[in-house]
């Protein structure tokens, strides 16, 4: 809460004002009951009709201070509700994109959604409601019980005795109820994960016919999600019908015992009318304050695994400039593991400016992982990984990013225009975006689906996979990047279009180094240099020739690859 407790601090001038007009509204009401047992215990006996009307007049008054207070405080409460809520969603999103990789890996990203839209809403629902409700409710709860004694003492402290049991039930069930919301939003994140994993490969579900299990594995997950929400519902959901009892109880022994004082002329029947007013305040302040507890425990457990995520420290911090090295790129004796899982282990190479260099290898051997860490989505856990001469530490990240164009395996397009997909909000020149798409052999297709200003569908369905492939390796090339990473991004291009692309790329960006990892041999054959990755280790590294020579490996994958086509060294 603590976390909670910084951004509100911006607001306690508006908090404080607004706390004033509810309590002062909140107390006008609360002299409602007594104004009415004196007009009937002490000015109707009377018959003063000018003196009755002005104790009306009174109550109006204090009905309207009432009303008024808690209209302009309400309004004051939800904007510090919303104002508080959109910083603080704000900033949650600004630190997930801040994240390291390895972070966003442990929290996951299901998770970060459901804190970035469920978490954020139950504490904006907290904070709102605390401030409505979590004034006005004590007021009337801790005001009610010292007014009766104004109005009869013994029977006050008849209601009094049932305080403490009041206490005691709060307490227990709140705290319950806050370990309770924690585990049920854990349970959420698993229904998210879910439904993120399912929509984004609809279409093969529908392909392997297996709506019908994806369907029936949802139904498991919403279930638990059920018993999560029927096991906080019903633990906080005791709190209003024990406190009643504990009240109904006490109004029980406060009829029999006024009914008793009446009788004997101890009590005027207008203070048992005045009494039964406030134990109905004093009953509903209860159940707003069992209401209170409710959301203050999704709101707390939500708070508490918001504020884990911004207290976080930062991973990837850079290091102080070292002595630069004459290499444009390279890796020197880099090992990297994710978690348990060993990716790479004593990986060494180098690159001029202008090479191109071919990464290839069986699935898993750690292709992609050598583009992560030349990013910096990662740091390796021992070596080191040099940028234009620099360890990548030394960067700032925007400035090292900025240096490259990358497609990777697993990217998107957004339903956008082709035009924006490919500029992707960076404010490029339309030459320079149709020379990318042009070099790209994409500039045809586009005009032939009306031009760039042409619209792609959500994750450009409406576009061939091996359209949407150029589009990405468009986006790449569009900024000039000094350095071009092309992950497994020719895989649904025709052997035709990527020997075309193979050739225009050194030729139109002589000065780029072009890193290609790929699947097929015929995409990586000719680079300038070639990386053979067999489980995380570099089993050879040179030209096609050398490694035809040298690397047995490569010639099994030549060999195996070159059996079904010649047609792919086009």
């Amino acid at each position: 809460m603590k976390t909670l407790l910084s951004y509100l601090s911006a607001y306690k001038l508006r908090m404080a004002i607004g706390f004033c007009i509810k309590a002062a509204g909140t107390l006008a009401e609360l002299f409602l009951p007594l104004i009415m047992a004196h007009m009937i215990d002490n000015v109707a006996p009377a018959k003063d009709i000018l003196t009755l009307s002005l104790w009306g007049a009174g109550m109006l008054a204090c009905a309207a201070a009432g009303f008024v207070g808690n209209v302009v405080a309400n309004r004051m409460a939800s904007k510090v509700a919303r104002d508080t809520t959109q910083r603080l969603r704000a900033d949650l999103f600004s630190k997930t994109l801040r994240l390291s990789a390895r972070q966003t890996d442990e929290a996951t990203v299901p998770s970060l959604v459901s804190r970035l839209s469920s978490d954020t809403y139950n504490v904006h629902n907290m904070v709102g409601m605390m401030q409505r409700l979590g004034v006005r409710a004590p007021i009337l709860l801790v005001g009610g019980v010292a007014l009766t004694f104004m109005v009869d003492e013994l029977l006050a402290l008849i209601l009094l005795a049932a305080v403490p049991v009041l206490a005691v039930i709060v307490i227990l069930v709140s705290r319950r109820g806050i370990r309770l919301y924690d585990e049920l939003q854990r349970r959420v994140d698993g229904m998210v994960r879910k439904v993120r994993d399912d929509h984004t490969g609809i279409r093969v579900i529908k392909a392997l016919s297996r709506t019908q299990y994806e369907s029936d594995s949802f139904r498991t997950v919403n279930e638990s999600v059920v018993r999560g929400e029927t096991r906080a519902s019903t633990t906080m959901g005791i709190t209003g019908p024990l406190m009643n009892a504990v009240l109904n109880l006490g109004m029980a022994a406060v009829i029999f015992f006024g009914a008793y004082r009446v009788a004997a002329g101890h009590t005027m029947p207008g203070d048992i009318i005045a009494f039964t007013s406030y134990f109905t305040i004093i009953l509903n302040a209860v159940i707003t304050v069992s209401r209170l507890f409710v959301i203050y425990s999704k709101g707390g457990a939500s708070a508490k695994r918001i504020a884990a995520i911004l207290a976080l420290p930062e991973q990837l911090l850079s290091l102080p400039d070292g002595e630069r090295e004459d290499s444009v790129l390279r890796f020197d004796n880099v090992t990297f593991s994710y978690g348990d899982v060993p990716a790479l282990h004593g990986v060494s190479f180098s690159l001029a400016k202008g090479e191109s260099l071919g990464i290839i290898g069986a699935t898993g051997s750690g292709k992609s992982t050598v583009a992560a860490l030349l990013l910096r989505f990662y740091d390796a856990d021992e070596g080191r990984v040099l940028v234009d001469g620099k360890d990548v530490r030394t960067y700032e990240l925007s400035d090292l990013r900025a240096r490259f164009g990358v497609v990777f395996q697993n990217d998107f397009l957004m339903a956008a225009s082709v035009c924006e997909n490919i500029d992707f909000e960076r404010g490029l020149a339309q030459e320079d975006i149709e020379r990318a798409a042009a070099t790209a052999r994409a500039d045809a297709f586009i005009r032939e689906h009306g031009g760039y200003d042409a619209m792609l569908t959500a994750r450009g369905a409406n576009f061939s996979g091996g359209q949407k492939q150029r589009l990405l390796i468009a986006r790449a090339l569009a900024a000039s990047p000094a350095f071009l990473i092309l992950d497994d991004s020719s895989s649904s291009l025709d052997y035709r279009t990527d020997a075309q692309l193979r050739k225009a790329l050194p030729e139109q960006l002589p000065d780029t180094t072009i890193i290609m990892i790929a699947q097929r041999i015929s995409s990586v054959r000719f680079a300038d240099k070639i990386l053979v990755l067999d489980r995380g280790e570099a089993v050879g590294f040179g030209s096609d020739e050398e490694l035809m020579r040298t690397c047995a490996l490569y010639r099994s994958i030549y060999a195996s690859q070159h059996g079904e086509g010649g047609q792919q060294d086009a």
